[in-house]
């Protein structure tokens, strides 16, 4: 059992190779190479990373917003709070990159749950607690442009109705617009 988590694979060991030798030993051709050694420093040549547009998806609301990045994310942890609802987790690349010396536009997800919901969802389905807390999205595209976006609740429980029966789609539909309350408010 122990030479398992010793052995290294003849692809783990061709992945720690440079470039440069792969295409010596001709593992490679140059070209090969070369597109090989741009993919894997092209993330270490820039020192920020540019912010794209979010697109419409299945399930998902996506709100444009002027507000600043920093404005936007406290007005929705009140607009939260006003609702009901609590921030159970934040979470973002974006001071940890700075930390790195990376500048990367500002991105956050911030969950948002109650105990009232979990007790009533976990009565109904286990296997749907593992999408709480359902999640917020702000992300900055510059200066003054973000986007605040989320899955609705009932697209995120949707796997599970056949569990959670009538019940878990109330639940999902009193989520659905406690979270449109939520964005209309931090939006405004």
């Amino acid at each position: 059992m122990r030479a398992l988590f010793h052995a290294r694979p003849a692809s783990l060991r061709i992945l720690k190779q440079s470039p440069r030798s792969l295409a010596r030993v001709g593992l490679l051709s140059i070209s090969q190479a070369v597109l090989l050694a741009l993919v894997l420093t092209s993330p270490l040549l820039s020192a920020s990373a540019q912010a794209e547009e979010l697109s419409k998806r299945d399930g998902w609301v996506i709100f444009e917003s002027s507000k600043p990045y920093e404005t936007l994310l406290q007005d929705l942890r009140a607009a939260v709070k006003a609702e009901g609802l609590v921030v159970v987790t934040q979470a973002g690349p974006t001071k940890a990159a700075a930390a790195r010396g990376i500048t990367i536009p500002g991105n956050r997800v911030v969950g948002v749950f109650n105990n009232d919901y979990a007790v009533r969802v976990l009565a109904l389905s286990t296997a749907a607690m593992i999408e709480a807390p359902i999640r917020f999205y702000v992300t900055e595209v510059d200066a003054a442009h973000t986007h605040l976006a989320y899955k609705r609740p009932s697209f995120v429980f949707s796997p599970y109705i056949n569990e959670g029966g009538s019940q878990l789609v109330r639940i999902s539909a009193e989520l659905d617009r406690r979270f449109a309350a939520i964005a209309e408010v931090a939006l405004h």
